[in-house]
């Protein structure tokens, strides 16, 4: 064989005695860390979120090495996609001033919630997701899955999150200037709560981007990564329910909770909250 392959006999007998270095070793664990941490997110996670990951775990890698790794690996995140708008501005309702302002830094909980519509794709035909969303910590803080765009969509996801969350009046609402959000049953809703209702500008969506975000990032990690559409509108609630619940509240850590999940950042916020208290 060493004749074949051209490779001296002293090198070979050198290569079956050789022990690995510790350099080499560490490489070979944060390459399985790197392939489980892949994997366990379903290729949701960039080398970014991997390298934070890692942090966690004790080695002190930096991001260009993860890149490689991944790289050589064949590991890439799930791609982007551009979404089709779904709630309609032509209406004569009231609309609000933007109190928020593109302004998505907040310090506390229940300051401020942004919401908004998006539509998931079925073979059954197109169900629509409305969603609260606590831009302190990015949780969603209620959400409800349905059939048809009314009114009742968004509001029932208003009414779990004000049932769940309790905010005192003059927190925030923000939301597009939809007809879901304009009509009298929602702002009328808001208003028996103490809301002070927020509207982006007509036509733009960074008004509302932190939203928008969430949708976007749900169908990249869940929707669109499947080989197939949902069979059923019934699995397709059940799964973006147990994604959202379970799996992006509870796990999936975003870059600016300082690589934390919103129910983590929150928990540390309560944890300070009580400390100063003491």
């Amino acid at each position: 064989m060493c004749d074949v392959l051209e490779v001296s006999r002293s090198g070979y007998y050198k290569w079956c005695h050789h022990e690995p270095s510790e350099q080499e070793l560490e490489r070979v664990a944060i390459k399985q860390e790197i392939y489980y941490s892949f994997h366990y997110h379903n290729g949701r996670y960039g080398s970014p979120r991997i390298k934070e990951l890692l942090h966690r775990q004790g080695y002190n890698v930096c991001l260009s090495t993860v890149t490689k790794y991944m790289r050589e690996m064949g590991l890439n995140a799930n791609t982007k996609f551009s979404f089709t708008k779904t709630t309609d501005s032509n209406h004569e309702n009231p609309i609000y001033p933007n109190r928020v302002q593109q302004d998505f830094q907040v310090d506390a909980p229940n300051k401020v919630w942004v919401a908004d519509i998006t539509y998931i794709p079925t073979l059954e035909g197109f169900l629509y997701l409305a969603t609260i969303i606590d831009l302190y910590s990015r949780k969603v803080v209620g959400l409800n899955i349905d059939d048809q765009m009314t009114v009742e969509l968004p509001l029932k996801a208003l009414k779990q999150a004000t049932v769940s969350r309790q905010p005192a009046p003059g927190f925030v609402h923000h939301s597009d200037r939809g007809s879901q959000y304009a009509s009298k049953r929602y702002t009328g809703q808001l208003d028996s709560m103490g809301a002070e209702i927020s509207m982006s500008r007509k036509g733009n969506c960074y008004d509302n981007a932190v939203a928008e975000s969430f949708h976007s990032t749900l169908k990249k990690d869940k929707i669109y990564c499947r080989d197939e559409l949902y069979q059923t509108k019934a699995e397709a609630k059940q799964d973006i329910v147990q994604y959202i619940i379970q799996y992006y509240n509870n796990e999936r850590i975003h870059s600016t909770l300082d690589y934390l999940s919103p129910n983590e950042f929150e928990q540390n916020f309560m944890s300070e909250k009580s400390m100063s208290a003491v």
